[in-house]
């Protein structure tokens, strides 16, 4: 994989992040200067590409490590450890009511995992809680309320046992090669776990509306490299040895979809 330094603050993709093919072509422009951790450093135009081998759709770069840095340096209030907790509380226990039918208990690692909702909710139904998280101070504060977490690089995070829930809950999007989230994945999850990803749907005919109607808000989202199409993950993960258990749109976000895998190699599952 190529990696050419742009002047746009971007390290450019030469070839299709998820498929490696060079049949790239620009597919749109957004100007993301309206976002709220939008700084001069970072480019106000995002370009999107399109991949004409895979259908794959992503920006046309990602971030060089010091506008990485001076976004990471802020945190939008909703994402900060503890805020919003009660809000979100319902929100979050049904995506952990999702998982329980498949795995019930055990160690639940939450990748990005935001304002900590998602863990809290996840121990009270018996799970045990762990966050890996970018950001150092997010970290910090997990640990104050007494949560095990690390700060790091997810797809080099080593654990002492099999993990029984990994979640990408919106956070797939945000990394620049997503298939090397999928492999650390693979290797931490145990044979009968479940992995939960959530993230906006590009194929939704709702989001087709909202593009249609000028007001889609995920063409401007700063943070996003990616847009999945509910195909597209689909055939990414079945790349990586994982199949789908059950599809369900998300409340967490707007145009989101919700689904649980298991690794292919698993014993066989209840189906819903």
């Amino acid at each position: 994989m190529s990696e050419n330094v742009t002047d746009t603050g971007r390290i450019k993709y030469e070839r299709c992040p998820l498929c490696e093919s060079s049949d790239i072509a620009q597919f749109c422009k957004a100007n993301c200067a309206k976002h709220r951790l939008y700084q001069p450093v970072i480019p106000p135009v995002m370009t999107w590409m399109r991949c004409a081998s895979c259908g794959h759709v992503f920006t046309d770069g990602y971030f060089r490590p010091e506008v990485a840095n001076a976004i990471f340096a802020n945190t939008l209030e909703h994402q900060v450890p503890g805020s919003r907790l009660e809000q979100q509380r319902e929100v979050s226990a049904t995506m952990v009511a999702k998982v329980v039918p498949y795995v019930s208990s055990g160690p639940w690692l939450d990748v990005g995992f935001g304002n900590g909702s998602l863990l809290f909710t996840a121990a009270e139904f018996g799970f045990r809680p762990i966050g890996i998280d970018l950001r150092p101070t997010s970290v910090e504060a997990m640990h104050r309320f007494g949560v095990e977490a690390y700060c790091g690089d997810f797809t080099n995070f080593a654990y002492r046992e099999p993990i029984s829930v990994i979640s990408f809950a919106d956070v797939l999007e945000h990394m620049p090669y997503p298939r090397k989230a999928l492999v650390a994945a693979r290797n931490l999850l145990s044979p009968a776990g479940v992995l939960l990803v959530s993230m906006p749907n590009y194929g939704s005919p709702v989001w087709r509306y909202l593009d249609s109607t000028k007001a889609n808000p995920y063409w401007g989202e700063l943070e996003h490299f990616h847009n999945f199409s509910r195909e597209r993950l689909y055939s990414l993960m079945h790349e990586h040895g994982f199949e789908p258990l059950r599809y369900d749109i998300s409340r967490r976000y707007r145009l989101c979809m919700e689904v649980l895998f298991s690794p292919s190699w698993a014993p066989q599952r209840p189906s819903d």
